[in-house]
């Protein structure tokens, strides 16, 4: 029987929307996760592993982890395409949701705390450091990095709160590039104080690292939401199911700096807009900060 020109057009259609919805297109195999460097790039592959390997299997996927040296590297990796779920910090995430599209859809709970947020923490040391933010005026000081929630942007506010502009509060200010290395800074005298993620610190002294009475809290902030998973805006309907379920029921595994999981609970990108406030009152133009 002869196909009429009404009826194939009608069937081209239908074939277009059939790709269109992915009953027809090809589902990816691979699966580019992008972590933050919390940590050194090593021991944050090896903190994350048992977890990206329960994604992949219960996804069907192939995951390829991916750690950058910096915040930035994470975020303009997501912005290329290089990459498409990643682990941010609260601020990177903001950031990436500005210039990335990338959107929240996850959060790790903790099984020690429970929690779905934390605090940044500035530590010096005990006996020798600073005991007050009165007493930081004119020490050394460091911060994570410029991206970092907990170790830059909440302490720096809560700093300003108090009266204390950083630029010219301290005698010398670095960035160290991760949480552990501004621990580490302060523990060998190469700073005064640094501000760091509370779990974090927690986890350096769980490990042995260093040994918690040998600092002392200088001044800890509100809590700040916890560090989201987000995916690319663009990645496929199908696959974005595939890794929420896939991550709502991973438990009982390590999870970088947090520890344990009691799983990953939901979240969305409201629930950044104390950061985006916090970035605010800073006078903080996202756009540039990359």
């Amino acid at each position: 029987m002869k196909m009429t020109r009404k009826a194939w057009l009608q069937g081209v259609a239908a074939s277009l929307a059939l790709v269109a919805t992915g009953t027809w297109a090809q589902q990816p195999t691979e699966l580019r996760v992008g972590l933050i460097p919390s940590e050194d790039a090593q021991a944050m592959m090896r903190a994350s592993q048992q977890v990206m390997d329960q994604l992949a299997a219960k996804t069907g996927m192939k995951v390829k982890p991916f750690v950058a040296n910096d915040y930035n590297g994470v975020i303009e990796a997501m912005r290329s395409g290089k990459i498409d779920v990643a682990y941010f910090g609260p601020f990177s995430y903001v950031l990436a949701s500005q210039l990335a599209q990338a959107e929240a859809f996850a959060i790790p709970v903790a099984k020690k705390s429970g929690k779905s947020s934390y605090q940044s923490l500035i530590i010096s040391k005990k006996d020798k450091g600073p005991a007050s933010v009165a007493a930081l005026q004119g020490k050394t000081f460091a911060f994570v990095d410029p991206s970092s929630a907990s170790g830059h942007l909440f302490p720096k506010a809560g700093l300003k709160g108090e009266g204390v502009d950083t630029d010219k509060y301290f005698s010398r200010v670095i960035f160290s590039g991760s949480h552990d290395a501004s621990i580490m800074a302060v523990a060998n005298g190469k700073v005064d104080a640094a501000a760091v993620a509370d779990p974090i610190f927690q986890t350096a002294v769980a490990k042995g690292h260093v040994k918690a009475e040998d600092f002392q809290i200088v001044w800890r902030s509100q809590p700040i939401p916890e560090s989201p998973m987000a995916w690319r805006k663009s990645l496929d309907a199908a696959t974005k199911q595939k890794v929420a379920a896939a991550l709502a029921e991973i438990k009982g595994l390590p999870w970088g700096d947090r520890g344990e999981l009691n799983g990953f609970a939901s979240t969305n990108d409201q629930a950044y807009d104390v950061v985006r406030q916090t970035a605010k009152a800073l006078n903080l133009e996202l756009g540039k900060m990359k």
